[in-house]
């Protein structure tokens, strides 16, 4: 429920601090006061947008704060998901800057505009005559029966099964869409895989082809110099091998006159040995070069075939053309399992498909059997809101298609005469007819939306009298469920209430400002002789005004 509202720097409102209690409560005031002022700061906190147009000191902020009593509407989860902290009595705080910039608090947590309106749903229904316009809209009437029926949560478990549902349905149409798409490029890739397969391509390959295509485009040459080095070490009069002999045998014979020598010699011993081994590695060496021109006509042709395949390719190298062969294989292998994927999806479809079609016989079901209950009750509200003719009627009808909410429409349909056909609302209802049908609808569904308050906007315009007492008293019986705040210039709905309370406004030589007070007693019958009889409050206003507040 409502606890406490305070708001600063608001249109007429230059301070204002107000306590409500849990029950019936009425607003009245003059025309002009700042009623719709009140519930205008009032849905700021409820996530409406604002300008700077309201701020009555255009200089310093507005500032309007409300306390909600929540502890009975298990609201904990909400405040878990959005990372604010719970707690039962929690503060909303809106604020708006001179500069036009807004913010939200909830128990001092920064919100936005969307988190503070999903809360707002679930503390308070503000319910205005504009808002009367909703009875012509499909969607708040299956709402409507609905939550008359106590259908909320299998809705609420229909719509993930739907969303599920959908999504499985794009995710289908897309893959068979990519399917159609590429496997037109099936017979290109194939032939790229195929080209790159049959060319046996080897990690390394290149290089050692490079290497190799040297050696045989200069076989003549490597042969003719590996020759004359050859030659140069190992000729056996003028060979540098044979020259070392003669010279270590020269230093061995005197090198037992000088350790430098010696050491020398010993130099000359590990070149020899050095020499010998680079000699016979030229042996072999120049026996393993041959002069081949088909062998090397073929690895040019190699390396003809890897460097097209990698200009086709516009890559640099083997191991790169390799990668590419990887990709294409996995990219045919995908395109050859699109119908499994396609089968699968289809099965997975057809699986949600049943599970929908079963939450939302469910909800048909529900709403069949709910309809007669709802009609009779709203009837029966009617008729006690001076409609004794009034005929109501809740049409649904079977789609061929899921939708959101089903595969259901609901058509509420009316009559204020017994003689006029029924028809939908829109096409016949008046603005009197149309108030006392939403307050029957919002008296139905009361107990079941639990709410923790909601507040009605002068919902009895129209009409006056005996009906207004009506209205007044079906406030009350709602008032046993949640928290009812009434807006009303009827001195009947006013006297229902359990708490009053007076808007007025306050106009001196500097300024306007508008105020509230809860009204005592004495106070109540002074305002109601006023709605009875004008500014001049006659004894017979008064006696009926105490009389109206005995009832």
């Amino acid at each position: 429920m409502l606890k406490h509202l305070s708001i600063q720097n608001y249109a007429l409102i230059e301070k204002l601090e107000i306590d409500f209690d849990a029950g019936y409560s009425v607003i009245t005031g003059e025309t002009g006061a700042g009623k719709s002022i009140l519930l205008g700061a009032l849905s700021l906190i409820l996530g409406n947008r604002a300008d700077t147009g309201i701020l009555k000191n255009k200089e310093k902020k507005c500032t309007v704060e409300a306390e909600f009593d929540i502890q009975r509407y298990s609201l904990k989860v909400f405040f878990d998901e959005n990372d604010i902290d719970y707690d039962e009595i929690t503060v909303i705080r809106r604020e708006i800057m001179p500069g036009g910039r807004s913010r939200a608090f909830v128990n001092d947590t920064p919100v936005t505009l969307n988190v503070l309106k999903d809360l707002s749903l679930r503390l308070t229904d503000i319910h205005s005559q504009h808002q009367n316009l909703n009875l012509n809209d499909n969607r708040f009437q299956m709402n409507v029966l609905d939550a008359f029926a106590k259908l909320i949560p299998t809705l609420i478990s229909y719509k993930e099964k739907f969303a599920s549902y959908i999504k499985t349905k794009k995710e289908l149409a897309e893959l068979i869409e990519r399917a159609q798409k590429e496997k037109s490029d099936f017979d290109f890739l194939q032939f790229q895989f195929d080209e790159l397969e049959a060319a046996q391509l080897r990690t390394g390959e290149q290089s050692e082809i490079e290497n190799e295509l040297k050696q045989l485009n200069h076989a003549e040459e490597i042969i003719e110099n590996i020759t004359t080095a050859f030659s140069v070490l190992s000729d056996e009069e003028n060979g540098v091998l044979n020259n070392l002999r003669d010279a270590i045998s020269s230093l061995k014979n005197i090198q037992k006159f000088s350790d430098k020598v010696k050491i020398l010699n010993e130099r000359l011993e590990s070149s020899k040995i050095e020499i010998e081994d680079i000699s016979s590695e030229l042996e072999i060496l120049n026996e393993d070069v041959e002069h081949n021109p088909e062998r090397a006509e073929f690895l040019k042709e190699r390396i003809d075939t890897l460097y097209a395949l990698q200009n086709k390719h516009k890559v640099e190298s083997v191991e790169e053309l390799l990668k590419i062969k990887v990709r294409l294989q996995e990219e045919l292998d995908d395109i050859s399992s699109f119908d499994m994927q396609i089968a699968e999806k289809k099965k997975k479809s057809a699986e949600q498909e049943t599970k929908l079609a079963k939450s939302a016989n469910e909800l048909s079901k529900g709403r069949r059997e709910a309809s007669e209950r709802l009609e009779n009750k709203i009837t029966g509200i009617l008729q006690r809101l001076g409609m004794p003719s009034a005929q109501f009627k809740i049409k649904t009808e079977q789609l061929n298609e899921f939708t959101e909410t089903g595969k259901d429409t609901v058509k509420f349909l009316f009559s204020s005469n017994k003689h006029s056909d029924i028809q939908e609302i829109a096409n016949i209802a008046s603005g009197g007819e149309i108030s006392r049908l939403m307050l029957s609808i919002k008296s139905v569904i009361a107990d079941t939306i639990a709410l923790p308050a909601i507040i009605f906007d002068e919902i009895d315009t129209g009409v006056s009298g005996e009906i207004a007492e009506k209205i007044g008293q079906i406030m009350k019986e709602m008032s046993e469920n949640m928290q009812v705040i009434s807006i009303t210039h009827l001195p009947q709905v006013a006297a229902k209430a359990d708490f009053h309370y007076k808007v007025y406004k306050i106009e001196d030589e500097y300024d306007t400002r508008t105020d509230i007070k809860k009204l005592n007693n004495e106070e109540r019958i002074k305002e109601l002789a006023t709605m009875l009889s004008g500014e001049t409050i006659t004894d017979a206003a008064l006696k009926n005004a105490q009389e109206l507040l005995k009832q």
